[in-house]
């Protein structure tokens, strides 16, 4: 403020002085105050100029930087200025933050929905998990565009301490979606949404619960047998030749219970241990040598007189892997197609090798096929197409469970495939990686 007084008084002294010294005598004092005056409107004319200056800067959003030298207009600009680019600075450290907020919202396994009533923001998983469209859906009412009834009741019921299960948007009935959703009021009539796909742990639990009733199924079952007939002995008097039955038929239902166990051990120790090495090499011939033993014996215990079995290996190639497992797979799947294929009918248990190196165990019969709904549902644990035939042939619905797992282990992948009335192929698929062969079969392959 003293500065813009002594450039003032600077102003109108001088203008005075130089009308003073060019000015006749008689006229000097009163033309040095005309001057002075001149002068000062001068430099109220100066100084309003660099006035608007600064208005117009300010007006045009302080974008490019001006001279307005020294002064009060100056260090107002430069106040001004540096205020302006300490917010502009603020701005972006929020708008970074904003984004990377964002980004992690984005990024989030769960769908995320900002609303207000309408749609203020939600992420793409929440685009999967309902349906949204970017564009389209922003600003829109949510029960508009998620009509179901369960979440309708749940949100006008406005009691969100517990979660709400409904299904998802691409949910069907071959591949159904289950969606939790969690809503979370914040601020004034704002609300967080939240939803999880809990698909799995709903099969999870599902396969839990089915598991448990029929393991106590499976194996009170026999039990029940075995009591019963065990009271028999010990209440009645009995020929040699019907405590004989009983006692086979006893014999046959304990067999039926250790096979059972049996099976559930392995699926434990599968779960359990670490995987297959892949520096331990087996040979296929081996494997089907051993598995085609044990074909015969199966299939003549079953059946009065045998299939017509083909169980070919694959000469001079090895696979790596746990021979035990491996031995378990393949036996399951031969005993399964022997099990349920009439007798005389042919199987096959027939091993080729691709181009690339992988090798295929097919194993196909021909028997009565799989309806195409129970596919999807064959590797699940006591899963049974036919659950009486199955106890009559000795299965306990563990086999393809054992076999899914053992592929896994291997890194090969499990394909079925079915035709009701013309029988079933079973194919293994094993990796390139875990395949050792001779030079001379990559000949014959070539």
């Amino acid at each position: 403020m003293v500065w813009r007084i002594f450039t003032l008084l600077f102003c109108q002294v001088l203008v005075g002085a130089l009308a003073w010294y060019l000015a006749p005598p008689e006229l000097a004092l009163l033309e040095a105050l005309a001057a002075a005056l001149i002068g000062g409107y001068i430099w109220f004319l100066l100084d309003a100029l660099r006035g608007t200056r600064l208005l117009r800067w300010l007006r045009e959003g302080g974008a490019d930087d001006i001279a307005l030298g020294n002064g009060l207009w100056g260090e107002v600009y430069d106040r001004v200025r540096r205020s302006l680019r300490a917010k502009d600075r603020l701005a972006d450290e929020s708008n970074g933050r904003l984004s990377d907020f964002l980004a992690a919202l984005q990024a989030s396994p769960n769908g995320v929905v900002l609303m207000d009533g309408r749609i203020e923001w939600f992420n793409e998983t929440a685009c999967t998990h309902f349906g949204f469209d970017a564009k389209r859906d922003m600003l829109q009412h949510f029960g508009n565009l998620v009509r179901d009834p369960s979440f309708a009741a749940y949100y006008s019921a406005r009691n969100f301490h517990e979660d709400v299960t409904m299904p998802g948007r691409h949910s069907t009935t071959t591949k159904p979606v289950q969606l939790s959703v969690h809503i979370h009021p914040y601020g004034e009539g704002r609300s967080l949404l939240l939803s999880r796909d809990i698909t799995a742990v709903e099969q999870a639990e599902a396969m839990r619960r089915d598991f448990v009733a029929n393991v106590s199924h499976e194996i009170r079952t026999p039990l029940t047998v075995l009591a019963g007939f065990v009271e028999t002995l010990q209440a009645l008097k009995l020929s040699e030749a019907e405590r004989q039955r009983y006692l086979g038929l006893m014999s046959q239902q304990a067999g039926r219970m250790q096979t059972l166990v049996n099976d559930l051990l392995t699926l434990s120790r599968l779960e359990g241990s670490p995987l297959p090495s892949a520096l331990d090499w087996v040979p296929i011939d081996s494997l089907m040598a051993q598995c085609a033993q044990e074909a015969h014996e199966l299939s003549s215990i079953l059946n009065q007189q045998q299939h017509d079995l083909q169980l070919d290996g694959l000469p001079g190639v090895d696979i790596a892997g746990s021979s035990v497992e491996l031995y378990s797979a393949i036996s399951n799947l031969i005993g399964n197609a022997i099990r349920y294929t009439p007798a005389e009918k042919r199987i096959e248990a027939l091993w080729t090798l691709r181009d690339d190196g992988a090798v295929v165990l097919n194993v196909k019969d021909h028997g009565q096929g799989i309806a195409p709904e129970h596919l999807p549902r064959l590797t699940e644990r006591f899963y049974r197409v036919d659950r009486s035939r199955s106890r009559d042939t000795g299965g306990t619905g563990l086999g393809l469970a054992i076999v899914k797992h053992v592929a896994q282990r291997h890194g090969a992948e499990l394909a079925i495939e079915s035709v009701p009335g013309q029988g079933s192929t079973f194919s293994i698929t094993f990796p390139a990686s875990r395949v050792r062969h001779l030079p001379q079969v990559q000949a014959i392959a070539a």
